[in-house]
């Protein structure tokens, strides 16, 4: 299983952390992954950018996800943890 964390603290949400969340949501239900790929909210991880949404996945940390980067995003560093785990 692949823990997802979307931080929704205040800087993250002023920069799409609630779209980058329904981004998340829909690729893992086209997907059928719902048993892979567990999304959950966070707050502050101290890695705050100007721009984007800061996520972790599993241990990892990235920063500055904005929504039209999301899809490479995700099947960069999401969908082979999955992947690998499923």
């Amino acid at each position: 299983m692949t823990i997802v964390t979307i931080c929704v603290g205040s800087s993250c949400h002023i920069h799409g952390a609630e779209e980058i969340t329904g981004r998340l949501e829909e690729a893992i239900r086209v997907r059928g992954l719902e048993d892979e790929i567990i999304p959950v909210g966070g707050f502050c991880f101290g890695k705050c950018s100007r721009s984007g949404v800061t996520i972790q996945v599993d241990d990892d940390v990235f920063t500055g996800i904005i929504p039209e980067t999301f899809d490479a995003f995700f099947n960069e560093n999401i969908l082979p943890r999955a992947e690998v785990k499923g």
